[in-house]
């Protein structure tokens, strides 16, 4: 059977005149107290949690929140973890 021929095809360059041309900008990477908010969020949440667990009793504040705890720790580790989205 014979061979095909190859096609070969030129790059691709853009016309520099072009009128509807916008310069994108590079985003750079997250300032160091994002990370820290970050970070604290879920870990925040973590340790609400678990001193929810140990101590409920013993704390009159978290005893009057009653299941609404559950809440306040996974929406503190939800909000970090959805920050961890915009993180560059």
């Amino acid at each position: 059977m014979p061979k095909s021929k190859v096609r070969r095809k030129s790059a691709y360059t853009p016309p520099a005149d072009q009128p509807g041309a916008v310069r994108v900008r590079v985003a750079g990477p997250s300032h160091p107290f994002y990370v820290a908010v970050m970070l604290g969020s879920m870990l925040l949440g973590l340790l609400w949690l678990v001193v929810n667990y140990l101590a409920i009793d013993k704390i009159p504040v978290l005893s009057g929140l009653g299941n609404w705890n559950f809440l306040i720790g996974f929406a503190l580790m939800v909000i970090g973890l959805l920050m961890t989205m915009g993180w560059r």
